[in-house]
C-alpha cells in the first residue's frame, strides 16, 4: 500500500532529527546542514524546506524528547501510575547508555551556541516542567493531590527521578542500569504522591 505525501514527508523530518543528533553528539556544531542532509539521505533543499538552521533542528529535537516524556500526563490513570510512567521515561531519555551522547552532544553547543542551548532548554525541559505543573494544577483542583507550587513541585519531581542522571552524562561515566531505573521511577512517584497527598488522604 503506497503511503501518503504526509507520512513520507514526516519520515523525512524524523531522518533529519535522527541524523542531526547523531551528527551533534559526536561533533558539536562543527556539524553543516549539508552533513545533517547527507546523513539523513535527503537533499539540501528537502533539508532546508523544513528547518531553516542547526537552531531550529535543535528546538524541534527538544520537542519531540519533551513530547514523548510527557505523554502520560495526556492519560486518566491515579496520579502515582502518571508519575511513574513519566519518570521512567524521563530516566529513559536522560539515563540510557543510548541517549547520554545525544546530551553530552547539547551541552557540548552551550558554549559556542549559547542562543540553540537556551532554545533547547526552553523547548525541552521547561517545557516539560510548564506541562508538568499544569498537570499538578489539574490534580490539586480535583482533589487528588494537593500542590501549593506546581512549578516548584514540578522541578523538584524531576531532581528526585533524575538524581545524578545529568552529572553522570557529562562525565561520560556508567548510568544506571533498567532495573534500578523501573524501581526509581517507581519509588520517586511513591515518595512525590505521599508527600503531596491531599489532606483527606493524610488522616486515613
Amino acid at each position: 500500500m503506497a503511503r501518503r505525501r504526509g507520512q513520507i514527508d514526516e519520515k523525512k523530518s524524523e531522518a533529519i532529527l535522527d541524523a542531526a543528533a547523531t551528527l551533534f553528539a559526536d561533533r558539536g556544531l562543527s556539524v553543516s546542514m549539508e552533513e545533517i542532509a547527507r546523513v539523513a539521505g535527503v537533499s539540501k533543499q528537502t533539508l532546508y524546506n523544513r528547518f531553516d538552521s542547526k537552531l531550529e533542528i535543535a528546538r524541534a529535537m527538544a520537542i519531540q524528547r519533551a513530547d514523548a516524556i510527557v505523554a502520560p500526563l495526556k492519560t486518566t490513570a491515579a496520579p502515582a501510575e502518571v508519575l511513574e510512567a513519566l519518570a521512567l521515561l524521563l530516566l529513559e531519555r536522560i539515563c540510557h547508555p543510548d541517549k547520554v551522547s545525544t546530551m553530552r552532544g547539547v551541552m557540548l553547543m552551550s558554549t559556542d551556541a549559547p542562543e540553540i542551548a537556551q532554545a533547547v532548554y526552553e523547548a525541552g525541559p521547561l517545557r516539560s516542567l510548564k506541562l508538568l505543573a499544569a498537570w499538578l494544577s489539574d490534580q490539586t483542583r480535583a482533589g487528588r493531590l494537593n500542590v501549593p507550587d506546581p512549578e516548584d513541585a514540578a522541578e523538584m519531581f524531576s531532581g528526585l527521578v533524575l538524581g545524578h542522571g545529568h552529572l553522570r552524562a557529562m562525565l561520560n561515566v556508567p548510568q544506571i542500569d533498567a532495573a534500578r531505573r523501573l524501581r526509581r521511577a517507581r519509588e520517586a512517584a511513591r515518595l512525590f504522591v505521599a508527600a503531596y497527598a491531599p489532606p483527606q488522604d493524610r488522616a486515613r
